[in-house]
């Protein structure tokens, strides 16, 4: 609906049409479908790297890496171009928890029950 100088009401525009909420709609997509640090994270490999382990698992595969699975404990996703921006934000954010994990500091984190 429009008032009377033609302005459209707030409560009629549909979350869709806000850009915001597409941008927010795809960052998130791309995070829980494929994102190279939540696979990294799920792996839980010996010796596989820790520190920015998604960013690093994707520029591998964007330089033609061979065998991620072997070296990061993961498949990288299907779209590394697109993944990378999502995995650099959301390394950045667990960058204090992958240091002290990979000094060897236990933090008797667990998920569950």
């Amino acid at each position: 609906m429009s008032d009377r100088a033609g302005r459209v009401s707030a409560r009629w525009v549909t979350p869709a049409a806000n850009p915001s909420y597409r941008v927010a709609c795809l960052v998130l997509a791309l995070c829980c479908g494929g994102c190279a640090t939540v696979r990294t994270l799920d792996a839980a490999k010996p010796g596989a790297p820790v520190v920015y382990a998604g960013t690093r698992l994707d520029l591998y595969e964007l330089q033609g890496g061979c065998c991620a699975l072997e070296r990061f404990g993961a498949e990288a996703p299907r779209y590394p171009g697109l993944d990378l921006p999502a995995s650099a934000l959301l390394d950045s954010l667990l960058l204090p928890l992958s240091l002290a994990t990979a000094m060897g500091v236990r933090l008797g984190v667990s998920g569950g029950l």
